[in-house]
């Protein structure tokens, strides 16, 4: 895959990523890709929900989880359902999502530098 044109660094420091911990999972039948309904904690930000095609993980392995989530993009209406905030995750050599975590837990709502 080749590298994405060059961007200055203001451009990264527009995104708001921030900590969260996965509080719910609920299952999306509507998607067109396999996706659950994840409701997020992001501490003084509130719980949000995302679409997320993390269907690698069951939900009994996501509730408890942190995640990396960009929390200033406008909601996405996904097959009626509004997607507040965008989990990260990488493709594995299976295709299948990793999820980005923090190595050690941090407080929900922190800020990624």
């Amino acid at each position: 895959m080749q590298p994405k044109e060059q961007v200055d660094y203001a451009a990264f420091e527009q995104l708001d990523i921030r900590i969260g911990t996965v509080v719910d999972v609920q299952p999306f039948p509507k998607a067109r890709n396999p996706s659950w309904k994840v409701q997020v904690d992001l501490g003084e930000l509130g719980t949000r929900w995302s679409s997320a095609q993390i269907t690698a993980y069951t939900p009994k392995q996501l509730i408890g989880t942190q995640v990396c989530c960009v929390v200033n993009f406008g909601p996405r209406n996904i097959a009626g359902f509004q997607s507040e905030v965008l989990v990260l995750g990488v493709t594995g050599a299976d295709g299948m999502i990793i999820l980005l975590s923090p190595r050690s837990p941090a407080p929900d709502g922190n800020s990624l530098h």
